[in-house]
């Protein structure tokens, strides 16, 4: 009896093993996270308007001292901890965005423009999304990133 006991406790520990080593590639998936980012230009000048590519963030832009506003570039990532996503802006600066932490709810991310020396941490909550300024204002024109995660 006892030996009919520990061979079926041998078996269930050999099994459970065997499904956590099976489950652990979709574990390592699951590391990344899916994000959209996009480059605005935000004016001072001209007639107030929204591209209509950014209908989704109207609300956010209205209250920022910009009437005009373009979006420029698009990009959507599957992002892993640590590696930094890079994009060009229209300046010919880069900005890197790098996922340092994930929680069920929130993500926080570092954006960076190295040639700036600019550095901002920034968490965002899932169904939320950031619009961050990553240029300097020159002649009423500013560009900014915004980064929503799980789009």
């Amino acid at each position: 009896m006892r030996a009919a006991r520990l061979r079926r406790r041998t078996v269930l520990g050999l099994l459970l093993a065997a499904s956590v080593l099976a489950a652990s590639p979709s574990l390592a998936l699951a590391a990344t996270v899916p994000v959209r980012v996009r480059i605005i230009k935000g004016s001072r000048q001209g007639p107030p308007t929204v591209d209509p590519k950014l209908a989704d963030l109207q609300g956010q832009l209205g209250r920022l001292a910009y009437q005009r506003w373009d979006q420029v570039v698009e990009q959507r990532a599957e992002m892993d901890f640590n590696k930094p996503l890079s994009i060009t802006l229209p300046d010919g600066a880069i900005l890197e965005l790098v996922l340092v932490d994930a929680r069920k709810d929130t993500v926080t991310f570092e954006v960076k423009v190295p040639a700036r020396k600019t550095h901002s941490r920034l968490t965002i909550a899932k169904d939320q999304r950031i619009v961050h300024q990553v240029t300097s204002e020159t002649n009423g024109d500013a560009f900014f990133a915004t980064v929503r995660p799980w789009p």
